[in-house]
């Protein structure tokens, strides 16, 4: 009868367990589905974790009820034993508010919170130039750290090197850091002032700032050069300016602009940069003065060295064979350079050594000065799908487009997917993929064409708004010299607030990573390289939610979206928009919060 009444207990505590509010039970996010029905290892993701916990339950009365049967059954006394002492999942805090209970249940949620509570810039990777960690020795960092300079600072832009680093305060002006900046005292300062700068490039030796105005300007990435007048460059430079500021500049905003037209995007490689106007014309200028751009990246046949024309060495130059196309995004590698028109068409041009435009290499022709379409449709042949090129992004030797391929009308196909949009969204990628940095999942020495990242197409999510799924989209993707990540445009959730359940949380939007990792640039804590998308720990690791029990668990990496919240602790802060944003550089990674 003791054991009976023991058994009797236990089953009483397992339906307690279930009525009962239990904090052990996780919030997961929405479900994703991929094009065959399936998650990304082939299974639709279950929206909760309830169904198996429930699971457990009825395997555990199962179990207690043979136990109960057993002496019945056999004849036989059964031993006695202790009293069995059941057990959550895990051990889990009790929640001291509604905001607390939501930090219990959702790390995504408590990840968002940390970003507004706390502002400021992660990063990882090598360290041999201080860029990562200026305040320590290591010669890699091998998961995020923050960078105490910029604690409860929201930037505009950064930008990374294994031997500097650049970024851009919210008020515009330049912060530089890192050993190449300066040996003796490698510490984030800033420099250029005053010129209201809202995005920035680097290349090999110098910074390219963009003002609000479409100003842009060439910075020296040497505090040496910067305040020098007699600079070892002088020799490749016309002259030096310094009008208004005490840091040496050029200004390189291209001059024959028509009325009411400005620059408005910016993009580098490691010797050219593209400048793009307001009206889709886009421009080339030499941005290092170690070499002079020469594998046709700046998209102008015959121009060398010696055939510039007379002026200064980083004078712009219109691309001409962009004329008559509106272009909207601009893209460069190391060495090459894509366009993206209005219309969805992208344009390549440059070094092509590693088929990182998107052909196959031929050594008779190592680079395309002029810039060419590249053939998506032909891609798409066969599939009755129109493809659309929606984004562009380039680093290193690799390239990267998101297509939107939509049904050709009156044709069906995918009768599974019939519920869901038209539209499938998929992410294609070309170029070295020996250190894993297409993200296909092989090891690519050079690209015959575009290959498909499988792991992010075809993705599409619940809209409970529409009662129908839709596609997942990029919503950026960050390329760095052999690493690259993306951040997806998944539904997320930012309004949970004092009058909404305290079951109700915010979360964000999903990063993953894949390529070299040869300095612990992916931010997984180990060296090998990783040729697929993956996720990795949050920001602070297991430190995040240790206190809240997520201590000894791995929940996954997201960012917090834009929206406009009060910063500090308890929401006490001044009022701002801003999200977390990504960017991969050249074997550093950071995570930073952007205006």
């Amino acid at each position: 009868m003791a054991l009976r009444r023991a058994a009797l207990r236990r089953t009483a505590l397992l339906y307690r367990a279930v009525n009962l509010p239990n904090p052990s039970i996780r919030q997961w996010p929405r479900g994703i589905v991929t094009s065959d029905g399936g998650g990304t290892d082939g299974r639709r993701r279950k929206r909760g974790g309830a169904g198996k916990f429930l699971g457990s339950v009825l395997v555990a009365l199962a179990a207690g009820g043979a136990v109960i049967s057993y002496p019945y059954l056999t004849g036989k006394a059964a031993k006695p034993c202790e009293e069995a002492v059941v057990e959550n999942e895990r051990s889990m805090p009790l929640p001291e508010s509604k905001e607390d209970n939501r930090d219990i249940i959702s790390s995504q949620h408590l990840q968002a919170k940390k970003s507004w509570e706390s502002p400021g810039v992660y990063a990882w990777g090598a360290n041999s130039g201080r860029v990562a960690a200026p305040d320590s020795s290591e010669a890699v960092i091998k998961t995020p750290r923050r960078i105490p300079y910029f604690d409860g600072k929201l930037l505009r832009d950064i930008k990374l090197d294994r031997e500097f680093g650049a970024a851009v305060t919210e008020a515009g002006d330049l912060v530089q850091w890192g050993t190449a900046f300066s040996k003796t005292n490698p510490a984030p300062v800033e420099t250029l002032r005053g010129k209201n700068i809202v995005k920035i490039a680097i290349s090999r030796d110098r910074i390219i700032a963009l003002s609000k105005d479409g100003a842009v300007y060439s910075v020296p990435v040497a505090s040496s050069d910067q305040y020098s007048s007699h600079s070892s460059a002088q020799s490749w430079f016309s002259f030096w300016s310094t009008p208004d500021n005490t840091v040496n500049y050029r200004q390189i905003t291209p001059r024959n602009l028509g009325w009411f037209e400005d620059v408005v995007d910016i993009s580098s490689g490691l010797e050219h940069a593209l400048l793009l106007t307001s009206r889709g014309r886009v421009f080339s200028a030499a941005s290092s003065t170690s070499e002079f751009p020469s594998k046709g990246q700046m998209g102008i046949p015959g121009l060398t060295w010696a055939t510039r024309p007379k002026g200064p060495y980083d004078a712009p130059h219109e691309i001409l064979g962009l004329q008559g196309f509106k272009i909207t995004q601009i893209a460069t590698g190391d060495h090459h350079s894509l366009a993206l028109d209005d219309k969805g068409y992208v344009f390549v041009f440059g070094d092509n050594s590693f088929g990182q435009l998107g052909f196959e290499v031929e050594p008779e022709i190592p680079f395309i000065a002029t810039p060419i379409p590249l053939p998506f449709n032909k891609i798409y042949s066969g599939t009755k799908r129109h493809p659309r090129i929606t984004s562009i992004a380039a680093g290193g030797a690799t390239s990267f487009f998101a297509v939107d391929a939509t049904r050709v009308a009156g044709f069906l196909e995918d009768d599974d997917l019939e519920d869901v949009d038209q539209v499938t969204a998929d992410t294609w990628a070309c170029g070295s993929g020996i250190s894993g940095s297409l993200g296909t999942g092989k090891w690519t020495h050079v690209s015959l064409g575009p290959s498909k990242i499988k792991l992010l197409s075809g993705l599409y999510e619940w809209d409970e708004k529409r009662g129908s799924a839709t596609p997942i989209r990029l919503s950026r993707l960050s390329a760095g010299s052999t690493h690259a990540a993306a951040v997806m445009d998944n539904v997320t959730s930012v309004k949970a607030s004092a009058r909404d359940s305290a079951k109700d949380t915010n979360f964000g939007a999903d990063v993953l990573f894949w390529g070299g990792n040869e300095f612990y640039q992916l931010g997984t804590g180990k060296r090998n390289n990783i040729p697929s998308p993956t996720y990795i720990e949050p920001l602070d690791g297991e430190e995040a939610g240790a206190e809240k029990g997520w201590k000894g668990e791995r929940p996954r990496l997201q960012v917090a979206p834009r929206t406009k919240v009060r910063l500090g602790e308890g929401g006490k802060g001044r009022k701002v928009s801003v999200e977390q944003r990504v960017e991969c550089g050249r074997f550093v990674t950071a995570i930073y919060s952007g205006t």
